[in-house]
């Protein structure tokens, strides 16, 4: 489909910004109730869903839960089952670590374990920035090297850190480390961690370097009592994907906080800008919007607190930050698109804690769109609208044809 997609692009000066509220898609707490979307307070999502086309996009295909990284790919118009990517490389490229061939990044989560080493808590009760620097140097004092194998460990953010395990022979054309291996992290609580275990035999060695980290890491931190334990998934050797911009013949430009996703808009080809501000910086996004808008002519517009509320349960602290998103929208808006969307990356009900398999709302609009049914941004909403239930690899070549950027196929 990308080459079908490159052998039809046009050039225009039309310019589409993509907007992913991370994790928006929702469940009610008590059946028959509303969504944290549709429970929110969002009059001006509300008045461009009715200028707009609305619909449903499963992210990776029925059923399935998407991990960030896929559910990323496939907006982005990369089939997340031919184009693979760990978490770890995400990461480490997102904040600037450069991985050589045989290199194996993989990403950690502080955890808190309690007796019998259970896990009381998977991100560790969410600690500082200041309190993750911290703890990554006395990981990177204790653990500078395994079993002859240099090990590198950077501060991501919160509970997120990441590891690189080195390849040992880089000058010999040969590497002792896979990337094919099971994860620490059950993803779950009131459960131990898992013993990583390698799927094939190049992978061995790094299932033995994990697991030995994993033993090292708790005796580092056992006088802790929130930041105890360490939790892996997402293994990952250097990833190539087919340039963004020449597939789409885009100037692209990714705005974002969380270093996984800065990492992978940078490993498609998008050029990476500055945000200034915390967290999620919303007002510093908007302002890197508007300060490079004549610069770019697609835009990838990320919010990450719409997921990690969900995740840790709060719904109404969901409710809250779709709110203030809606608040900032009319700035969005004031520079003039000529396709923008909206949509998220994957589901994370509040009553899940976690992802979900469930569709999330999609909106398109542009001059070219069809009027539908749909009042509001909502789950429940998308489902009458014109652009019916789609896979997440359909979403560029929507934008791309309302912007008037493809050519007719075929005679």
């Amino acid at each position: 489909m990308l080459d079908t997609i490159r052998s039809l692009v046009k050039k225009t000066d039309s310019k589409i910004l993509m907007v992913v509220l991370d994790g928006i898609g929702g469940l009610p707490l008590e059946l028959g109730g509303e969504t944290e979307l549709a429970t929110a307070r969002t009059p001006n999502l509300d008045a461009l869903a009715k200028q707009a086309q609305l619909g449903q996009v499963e992210l990776v295909a029925a059923g399935i839960t998407p991990g960030s990284g896929p559910g990323h790919l496939a907006l982005f118009g990369y089939d997340p089952f031919r184009f693979v990517v760990g978490r770890g490389a995400l990461s480490a490229v997102g904040i600037g670590v450069k991985l050589g061939y045989g290199d194996v990044a993989v990403r950690g989560n502080f955890a808190t374990l309690g007796a019998g080493r259970v896990i009381d808590d998977r991100r560790a009760g969410r600690p500082s920035d200041e309190k993750n620097i911290e703890t990554v140097g006395r990981l990177r004092a204790a653990i500078p090297e395994l079993g002859g194998v240099k090990v590198e460990i950077y501060t991501e953010s919160e509970h997120r850190f990441v590891v690189v395990f080195r390849n040992p022979n880089p000058g010999e054309g040969g590497s002792l480390l896979g990337a094919n291996l099971s994860d620490v992290d059950p993803q779950d609580t009131g459960v131990p961690p898992l013993v990583a275990a390698a799927h094939d035999e190049a992978s061995q060695k790094t299932a033995e370097l994990v697991n030995a980290f994993v033993v090292r890491a708790e005796a580092t931190l056992r006088d802790e009592p929130q930041v105890n334990g360490v939790l892996f998934r997402g293994y990952s050797d250097v990833p190539h994907f087919p340039s963004f911009g020449d597939t789409y013949g885009l100037r692209a430009a990714c705005i974002a906080s969380y270093p996984m996703y800065k990492g992978l808009a940078s490993l498609v080809g998008m050029d990476v800008l500055e945000v200034e501000g915390h967290e999620d910086a919303l007002e510093g996004k908007v302002s890197a919007l508007q300060q490079n808008w004549d610069n770019y002519d697609f835009f990838y517009f990320h919010v990450k607190k719409t997921d990690s509320t969900g995740e840790d349960g709060d719904f109404h602290e969901k409710v809250h930050k779709i709110e203030i998103f809606d608040e900032l929208l009319p700035q969005l808006l004031a520079l003039g698109p000529d396709v923008i969307a909206v949509v998220g990356d994957h589901s994370t009900p509040s009553k899940m804690q976690s992802h979900s398999w469930h569709p999330v709302p999609l909106l398109i609009h542009s001059q070219y769109a069809r009027k539908d049914a749909a009042e509001r941004y909502t789950e429940e909403e998308a489902q009458k609208g014109t652009l019916g239930l789609r896979r997440g690899t359909d979403v560029m070549p929507l934008l791309m044809a309302n912007a008037l950027k493809l050519q007719k196929y075929g005679a």
